[in-house]
């Protein structure tokens, strides 16, 4: 189980994050570019994925934990129920969408270690 409190430890450990508020809600940016909203819905998280094809079979794999919404449709991001992913896995997700954001520059400075 990982909570907002998690997000934010996370993401912000992650190479030249900012935290600033996004559509009312902590949101996390790297480079200017957001990879990662609180969700206006309490408990979930908007993260970054690289297309929507990754994105359906994410959702595939686990519909417990991973969902999206008609807004999100067309949108490469994925909807974490926070209460149903643990802080390992959270991790994972922040990282990949934190590289799915990342300019190349950091992307090839950061080893994948650092990011997760």
């Amino acid at each position: 189980m990982s909570t907002e409190d998690d997000v934010r430890r996370i993401a912000t450990g992650l190479p030249e994050v900012t935290e600033r508020p996004a559509y009312g809600t902590p949101a996390y940016y790297v480079a200017g570019k957001i990879f990662a909203r609180v969700h206006d819905q309490p408990g979930v998280l908007v993260c970054w994925r690289p297309d929507v094809e990754e994105r359906a079979g994410l959702i595939a794999s686990a519909p417990d934990r991973f969902f999206t919404t008609d807004h999100y449709r067309a949108h490469p991001s994925v909807l974490v129920r926070l209460d149903r992913v643990d802080p390992e896995e959270l991790a994972e997700l922040l990282a990949e969408a934190w590289e799915c954001r990342a300019p190349r520059r950091l992307c090839d400075a950061a080893p994948r270690a650092e990011r997760a």
